[in-house]
C-alpha cells in the first residue's frame, strides 16, 4: 500500500493559489492597463499631465481629498505602484501555496507487512519492528502521528496532507481507532 496526496487538501490549497493568481492578474491589469488609461483620458480631457497636476497640488495626495475634483488625476503614480506591489504579494502567495502542495505531492511512502519505505523514511526501509516510539498526542485532533526508529529517524504521518495514512496507522496502532476525530 502507499500514501497519496489528499485530494481535499490539494483542491482547497490549489483553489486558494488560483484565487491569489487571479488577484495578481487583477492588480496587474489595473496598475498596467486600466488606471494608466484612465489617467491618459484625464490628461486628454484636461490638457495637462499627471506630473503637472501633482506639482500644482502636492497637498492633495490622500484618496478622500480628491473626490469630485476635475483638476486632480484619477490615480496617483503611488497608487499605480501599489497595484504592482499587491500583484507581487499575490503572486508570491500563489507560488508558495502551490509549492507547498507540490512538496507534499512529492513525499512518498509505501509499505508491506514488514516495512515501509519512501521519502518520509529518508529513502531507507524502516522495519515495523524498528519503531521504538510513537507520539500519538495529535492523532485524535489533527491526524498527525510521529514514529521514532531505533536509528534515530523520525517519520511524521499527516492524514490531512496524505490519503492512506489511516490504513498505515491501523497497522502500527492496532489497539486504537485509526480514524482521526477531526
Amino acid at each position: 500500500m502507499k500514501i497519496t496526496l489528499n485530494r481535499e487538501y490539494a483542491t482547497r490549497h490549489l483553489g486558494v493559489a488560483i484565487l491569489f493568481a487571479a488577484l495578481c492578474g487583477w492588480f496587474l491589469y489595473d496598475g498596467s492597463i486600466q488606471w494608466p488609461a484612465e489617467n491618459a483620458a484625464w490628461e486628454r480631457r484636461t490638457g495637462t499631465t499627471v506630473a503637472a497636476a501633482l506639482a500644482a497640488h502636492p497637498e492633495l495626495k490622500r484618496e478622500h481629498e480628491k473626490e469630485n475634483r476635475n483638476d486632480i488625476p484619477p490615480h496617483w503614480p503611488e497608487e499605480i505602484a501599489r497595484q504592482h506591489q499587491f500583484a507581487g504579494i499575490c503572486a508570491l502567495a500563489a507560488c508558495l501555496i502551490a509549492g507547498l502542495v507540490g512538496l507534499n505531492w512529492k513525499r512518498t511512502l509505501e509499505w508491506d507487512d514488514t516495512q515501509m519505505n519512501g521519502s518520509l523514511t529518508g529513502g531507507k526501509p524502516l522495519l515495523f519492528t524498528d519503531i521504538v516510539g510513537v507520539e500519538d498526542a495529535q492523532w485524535e485532533k489533527k491526524g498527525i502521528l510521529v514514529l521514532f526508529a531505533k536509528d534515530g529517524r523520525r517519520v511524521t504521518l499527516d492524514a490531512w496532507h496524505h490519503a492512506g495514512v489511516e490504513a498505515l496507522v491501523a497497522k502500527i496502532l492496532p489497539k486504537k481507532d485509526a480514524e482521526p476525530k477531526a
